[in-house]
C-alpha cells in the first residue's frame, strides 16, 4: 500500500509519489531557506471530488469551456508542490527547490510573496466539509519529512492560505481541524515518516 511505504527526499521530489510535473513554476530567488508549509483546499468543481480536473489545471491542461464553475479560471497559472486526493493519494507537481505558484499576493510575518519561500500543499476538499482521515494521515507522513528535510520548516510555520492572504482566502476552511492536525503531527515518531 502505497501510505505504508517510507517516504523520502531526493532532488526534491519526494519518493516514492507520483509526479505531474507542472509548467507554473519557477527558480526560488538565489539563497532562499524554505521555512513555511501552507496547506490549501481545492476541488474542481467546487465541492466535487475525484474529477481529475485539479491535476489537469496543475498541468495547464484544464478546459475551461468544460463546465461554468470553470470559465473563472481561463488563462490562470497557478500549481502547488503536493495534492492529496480524499483518499491520502499524493501527487507533485514541483519540486521543493522551486517555486510553485501556490500563494499569490500574500504575506506571512510581515514577509511577502510567500512562494519564494514556502511549499504549498493542496488537500481536495472544500471550506465546508470534513476532510478524510486519509488525507490527515498523509499530510502528517509529508509534514515530518519536510521539517527533517527543511530544519527552519517548524509548527509555528505551518499556516492556512487563509492564515496569508486573508482577504482573498478562506481555505483550507473550518473544516480543517487544526488541533486535531497538530496533535498528530506531535505524536508523529521521525522515524515513521521515512528517509530524507
Amino acid at each position: 500500500m502505497e501510505h505504508d511505504r517510507p517516504l523520502g527526499i531526493e532532488g526534491g521530489w519526494l519518493t516514492p509519489v507520483r509526479r505531474l510535473p507542472s509548467p507554473h513554476c519557477d527558480p526560488r530567488p538565489p539563497g532562499t531557506v524554505i521555512d513555511l508549509l501552507v496547506i490549501h483546499g481545492i476541488s474542481l468543481p467546487p465541492g466535487r471530488f475525484g474529477t481529475g480536473l485539479v491535476e489537469r489545471l496543475f498541468t495547464a491542461c484544464l478546459d475551461t469551456a468544460a463546465h461554468p464553475a470553470l470559465a473563472e479560471l481561463a488563462g490562470l497559472r497557478v500549481s502547488a508542490h503536493l495534492f492529496i486526493d480524499r483518499c491520502g493519494r499524493l501527487t507533485q507537481f514541483v519540486s521543493f527547490e522551486e517555486r510553485a505558484w501556490h500563494a499569490g499576493e500574500s504575506c506571512f510575518e510581515g514577509r511577502a510573496r510567500c512562494n519564494d519561500f514556502s511549499i504549498g500543499i493542496e488537500l481536495e476538499g472544500c471550506d465546508d466539509l470534513p476532510y478524510e482521515a486519509a488525507q490527515y494521515a498523509t499530510l502528517v507522513r509529508v509534514t515530518a519529512v519536510l521539517m527533517r528535510r527543511y530544519p527552519s520548516l517548524v509548527p509555528g510555520r505551518i499556516v492556512g492560505h487563509c492564515h496569508i492572504a486573508p482577504q482573498r482566502k478562506t481555505d483550507p476552511g473550518p473544516a480543517f481541524d487544526w488541533g486535531h492536525f497538530r496533535r498528530l503531527l506531535a505524536a508523529c515518531p521521525k522515524e515513521a515518516a521515512g528517509g530524507v
